[in-house]
């Protein structure tokens, strides 16, 4: 099965590689430096790599060996910046570019899956491994994640340096709940956490930060007329009011990363009553707000996306749009311009195929909601 699995990786590997230089020969990849060359790779296939599992794999050499760089690029914060293929071998080059950079201040980062994500994997080598350097960085990656929350139990995106949007409690893509997600796995010692990288200490202070977040997502929860609906993408640090994010991330509704809090908060064990009427009143509005008989698609054909909402009476399947207005709680879309419009052919291509302007994540919701409902005491 190792055989296998590595195999399978040298392939993917030179694939990867292959395909990057494909694009290069045809002129559509600008002259690179060691580093920007590193950042361009598959990093999807890098993802799915730190995203392995198979505990024999985190006893191989290759384990290590992606192990290592995964360190290397561990800035001197604690944490990691996003967006780059820590799998593939890097030359001395790229490498003396990287320590070079260990002290950068602005690109630690929990957007995208990072620090999450190596943290999981250098838990999976430690424990397969149990070499003592996994385990510091581990730590040290932990003690960055606690360092970055509000006194009010949100995280921004971005730690310590913050500029622009960055500095507001940030659900978008997942980062607040991944983090959650992540603290709340540790602190439960729950494979791959169930070795001897935390101790009791830490394990307490892990624990207040999650119940603390949880107070954050309850306190930035949208009230309409004392009812609560979801959340924006982004909260105000200071007022935790719905903000806005990039020019086309506007203060709103936002259906996807809701649904992803509401999944947290259905995991949480005995949960309280304040607990309770947040979950109730989100998949109230999640029912409500279902866009019907119309079909939604995003295809790739020869790399490049092409998305399309058309009216379809006869569709049924379950979407939401991702954004919907404050005021009156309709869907909208929006371009770079900032302005936001009903339909989505009237935003340009770049904007309308580039994002995902709808999806059916709240529709897993609703089986799990049946079950927890009926589990309350």
């Amino acid at each position: 099965m190792i055989k296998n699995f590595i195999l399978s990786l040298c392939l993917s590997l030179i694939t990867a590689n292959t395909m990057m230089a494909e694009i290069a020969s045809k002129g559509n990849v600008e002259p690179q430096t060691a580093d920007s060359r590193q950042v361009n790779i598959d990093k999807r296939l890098a993802k799915k790599i730190l995203r392995e599992s198979d505990p024999e794999f985190f006893k191989t050499e290759e384990a290590i060996r992606i192990g290592d760089q995964v360190l290397l690029w561990q800035r001197a914060t604690g944490g990691w910046p996003k967006n780059i293929d820590m799998v593939s071998q890097m030359s001395e080059q790229t490498k003396a570019t990287v320590i070079a950079e260990k002290g950068r201040q602005d690109d630690s980062t929990t957007d995208n899956d990072a620090t999450t994500l190596q943290l999981t994997y250098l838990a999976r080598l430690y424990k397969a491994t149990g070499e003592p350097r996994f385990k510091e960085a581990f730590q040290h990656g932990v003690d960055y994640l606690l360092s970055g929350q509000y006194e009010n139990g949100g995280w921004p995106q971005f730690w310590p340096v913050m500029r622009d949007y960055q500095i507001h409690i940030t659900y978008n893509d997942d980062a607040m709940v991944n983090t959650m997600s992540l603290l709340r796995d540790i602190s439960d010692k729950k494979e791959p956490y169930d070795s001897d990288m935390c101790d009791d200490e830490l394990a307490l202070r892990i624990k207040h930060a999650f119940e603390k977040g949880v107070e954050c997502i309850l306190a930035t929860q949208i009230m309409v007329n004392g009812e609560p609906t979801v959340w924006c993408q982004q909260h105000d640090r200071e007022t935790l009011a719905p903000a806005p994010a990039r020019a086309y991330e506007l203060p709103s509704y936002c259906s996807q990363e809701s649904a992803a809090i509401v999944n947290l908060l259905m995991d949480i064990p005995n949960p309280n009553q304040r607990i309770v009427r947040a979950v109730d009143g989100a998949m109230k509005w999640f029912e409500e707000n279902r866009v019907r008989c119309v079909t939604y698609k995003r295809e790739n054909s020869n790399g490049k996306w092409e998305a399309s909402l058309v009216e379809n009476p006869n569709d049924d399947t379950p979407v939401w749009a991702r954004y919907y207005d404050l005021e009156n709680c309709l869907p909208f879309v929006c371009d770079r311009d900032g302005i936001p419009r009903r339909h989505l052919h009237e935003i340009g291509e770049e904007r309308r195929n580039g994002y995902a302007w709808y999806n059916n994540r709240p529709s897993y919701l609703f089986p799990k909601y049946k079950e927890w409902k009926s589990n309350l005491k």
